[in-house]
């Protein structure tokens, strides 16, 4: 695709970058096929080719519009088109970069501004967890469309002493996990401790980014990544960990890119750079253990998997977890349409209720027909929106094994 940015894009950093994905783009529309948002909506300015135009438009100077900056909006940056595309096109970094041009050039309307900063805030908030957990103990008076962002608490159970091992690796403390699914990281721990491995949380680690990132607010998003580097730099450098494990795809995704949103930091860059390099999803910490495992566990529970965009698109790891969960003895079961979104997309199900519950419906509704036991992911984000239509369980495959180990060691 030819380009001619404006004088105020190019030469810049950002405009550079834009220019270079733009270039790669031929229109060829493989993307159409795959978007989640072109299959409902229908409208070729919600697909990434229709995205592409409309950011190009503005790199070369036209004005954009609050028509515009809803197109973007209504992405779920779910990556699909990058798996689709024959060109090799970073829409999703290209994405990124229209969506901070646009929002420093369209002024939101004050309810949109206030429920996005609202909303931003909350999930960050030390006050989130007392605040779940009250809606927890009243789910049952809750309205629906509250109730479903509401899941029920489970009880996380003892956690192993996993100092003594000699293998340790770091897990990220995140923002709504803890509070919302504590089983999962308490899963997490137990399972990495039955393989010899020693799991924590490094102190001063938070939220991943991705919460402010995708909100409006870029620059905080980059903050919170560098004081994730600076909390896990001390024990990385000292080689006292193997490994960053991440039990949610989305974090692992954003962390994975940390090189790249750094990379213009001069005192960042090589520390984050480092740091990718030892982010690992559990499933890959996980995977060379599985006979291990596999001999502690009952065969034969019929289970559909549902891979996250973050991890299939983004991360590409959706190959190694299906092998993992058939190596540990799930019959997992085919349905149609495995690779697209299921319509969560982080704070996109509370901002696009309608697109995201009609996505998860038809996710639901191809796995229904495989008839599961149980409906297994590797993402919080994931987990809680599938649940929320479904009387089937949805549980991070981790729990599951988890729950297995531990009634084998009962039993």
């Amino acid at each position: 695709m030819q380009t001619n940015l404006a004088s105020w894009a190019s030469g810049t950093d950002l405009g550079n970058e834009a220019d270079a994905i733009l270039r790669r783009c031929v229109h060829c529309g493989f993307c159409t096929a795959t978007c989640p948002t072109y299959q409902v909506l229908g409208d070729e300015l919600d697909s990434p080719r229709g995205r592409i135009y409309l950011i190009k438009q503005v790199l070369e100077g036209k004005e954009p519009t609050q028509s515009t900056q809803q197109h973007l909006d209504r992405c779920l940056t779910c990556r699909n088109c990058e798996t689709t595309c024959p060109s090799g096109v970073e829409y999703g970094h290209l994405v990124d970069i229209g969506r901070k041009i646009v929002d420093e050039r369209v002024e939101r309307s004050w309810g949109d501004r206030t429920r996005r900063t609202l909303l931003r805030k909350a999930m960050l908030s030390p006050m989130f967890a007392p605040a779940m957990r009250l809606g927890q103990s009243l789910r049952g008076l809750l309205p629906q469309a509250l109730r479903r962002k509401v899941p029920e608490r489970r009880d996380a159970g003892a956690l192993p002493q996993v100092g003594h091992h000699a293998r340790q690796v770091l897990m990220l403390a995140g923002c709504v996990q803890p509070a919302m699914m504590p089983t999962i990281d308490a899963a997490t721990i137990r399972v990495l401790d039955a393989v010899g491995i020693g799991a924590r949380i490094a102190p001063g680690a938070g939220c991943c980014g991705a919460v402010s990132f995708h909100l409006d607010a870029q620059d905080e998003a980059v903050a919170q990544m560098r004081a994730n580097v600076d909390a896990w730099w001390p024990l990385v450098q000292d080689g006292k960990v193997e490994a960053i494990v991440m039990n949610a795809s989305g974090c692992g995704a954003m962390v994975k890119e940390y090189a790249h949103h750094l990379r213009h930091d001069p005192v960042y860059a090589q520390k984050a750079a480092d740091i990718v390099a030892l982010v690992k999803d559990v499933a890959e910490i996980v995977a060379p253990h599985a006979e291990l495992l596999r001999a502690r566990l009952p065969a034969g529970m019929r289970a559909a998997f549902h891979p996250p965009c973050t991890l299939q698109h983004w991360q590409g790891l959706r190959p190694l977890s299906e092998q993992l969960l058939a190596d540990l003895g799930f019959e997992l079961q085919p349905f149609a349409d495995k690779h697209l979104c299921c319509g969560s997309a982080g704070a996109y199900s509370v901002l696009n209720p309608d697109i995201a519950l009609e996505l998860r419906d038809r996710k639901l509704g191809a796995i229904a027909a495989a008839s599961p036991d149980v409906i297994l992911s590797a993402n919080i984000g994931c987990i809680g929106h599938l649940q929320s239509g479904t009387d089937t369980p949805v549980r991070h495959w981790v729990e599951v094994v988890d729950e297995q180990l531990r009634r084998a060691a009962q039993g």
